[in-house]
């Protein structure tokens, strides 16, 4: 099936959070899901960003209904008081898009001492679902949806070096972080449906776009792959559809991954995609879940 936002009906009433609304694929997912009558809350880490990026929805969704809440990822504590902020507020959450990342940086370690792509990328994000999955389970056709990266493909999950406490490879930990999203997607699709949960567990790739996660990348290298840009990276904007197909799509099935159908993945139209053999590892997802709940503080709600 083909996904067309423009054929999908209005989602009044439905409330979703996406981390990282301020910039690139989030506030393009926001603007997506406000073009569906959707109330968006914008989880963001820096106010001013998030009212700049607030504002430029409005000027193109006149009537989004949209929240700026404070969520930095860099902190679990952050997770945790989100969290409790957004329950006091509301009795439900349809969509949980964990959207936010960070992709090579320099080597630096959260507040709680995880190397900071996994921490960002995939601790704080489990905790957050786990922290609200009593909500999205009272909701129904609740979804979560994960992002992942084609950079899984290359990804190890090396338990002996999760937070870079041996060695640090940029490439290597980004690889990690985006590989343990999609062992994380599709363990909590096994999970849920073992505890008789209706909540969907879905994931989705962007392929490859310019966003704020170029930030990091060498000037020279940038240079390098300008003229290459246009062939090979689509806009914010398609790159943003294979997660308003996971989030709202009417053909999804928990455990599904989306992307781009394009040449290897990079661009293209948004469809149903498959992983890499070793995403589906049920060993290693089953270990780095336990390992996850022992690093964030508790057993996940399941």
């Amino acid at each position: 099936m083909s996904f067309n936002l423009d054929n999908i009906p209005s989602q009044k009433g439905k409330i979703a959070i996406v981390t990282g609304a301020n910039s690139g694929l989030g506030k393009e997912i926001t603007i997506g899901l406000a073009k569906k009558d959707i109330k968006v809350i914008m989880a963001c880490r820096n106010q001013s960003k998030a009212e700049s990026a607030k504002a430029e929805v409005l000027s193109q969704v006149n009537s989004a209904d949209i929240e700026i809440m404070l969520l930095d990822l860099n902190s679990l504590n952050s997770v945790r008081n989100f969290a409790v902020a957004f329950g006091e507020k509301y009795d439900r959450l349809d969509l949980l898009i964990e959207n936010a990342g960070i992709m090579i940086p320099p080597l630096s370690k959260t507040e709680d001492g995880f190397e900071s792509q996994m921490g960002v990328n995939y601790f704080s994000h489990f905790l957050l679902a786990n922290l609200l999955y009593p909500l999205l389970n009272k909701t129904e056709g609740a979804r979560i949806a994960t992002t992942s990266s084609l950079a899984h493909e290359r990804g190890r999950i090396d338990f002996d070096n999760l937070n870079a406490e041996k060695s640090y490879s940029k490439m290597g930990a980004y690889g990690q972080s985006k590989l343990a999203c999609l062992l994380f997607a599709y363990e909590l699709k096994r999970r849920l449906e073992k505890a008789g949960s209706n909540v969907i567990a879905v994931s989705s790739h962007p392929g490859v776009s310019k966003t704020n996660l170029f930030t990091n990348i060498p000037k020279s290298a940038k240079l390098l792959m300008a003229p290459l840009l246009p062939i090979f990276t689509h806009p914010p904007k398609y790159a943003a559809l294979p997660t308003l197909y996971a989030a709202l799509g009417p053909d999804v099935k928990s455990g599904d991954y989306f992307g781009p159908n394009g040449f290897n993945g990079l661009k293209g139209k948004p469809g149903k995609v498959k992983s890499k053999l070793h995403s589906y590892d049920e060993a290693v997802a089953a270990k780095l879940w336990e390992i996850s709940e022992t690093l964030t503080g508790g057993k996940f709600i399941l």
